[in-house]
């Protein structure tokens, strides 16, 4: 089963696109674990907090399909920092949209999975 880190911005996309993200995972990458940080729950938090009702962000359906995981170190709090030690540590690609931490694990040469203009779920690999 494929581990998939979380970042808030990624989560955002895939509710904004109103994609089914159980079928486009299985369809991209196969069976597949949504990792989850403290940090980013907070952050998809305070954002749903500051959308219209009619815009949540459903953090409900976000803590149904995904596992909690530790932070590597709380050296840094942003959720960023912490995405990208884990995925560097682990090797776990992350979803995002976030362009300075896809530029990040870009350069590290690992996997991300982003949200394409046609709501569906697209896999970059690494050069």
């Amino acid at each position: 089963m494929q581990q998939i880190l979380i970042d808030a911005c990624g989560w955002v996309a895939i509710i904004d696109s109103g994609m089914n993200i159980d079928t486009e995972l299985l369809r991209v990458v196969g069976p597949a674990q949504m990792l989850l940080l403290d940090s980013v729950r907070q952050e998809v938090e305070r954002l749903n907090n500051v959308r219209p009702r009619k815009k949540s962000l459903l953090l409900t359906l976000l803590e149904q399909k995904s596992q909690p995981i530790e932070a590597l170190t709380l050296d840094s709090a942003h959720p960023d920092d912490q995405l990208f030690d884990l995925a560097v540590a682990h090797t776990i690609p992350v979803l995002t949209v976030d362009i300075e931490l896809k530029r990040r694990l870009y350069e590290q040469g690992l996997p991300i999975l982003e949200v394409s203009n046609n709501q569906r779920l697209q896999l970059v690999e690494p050069l």
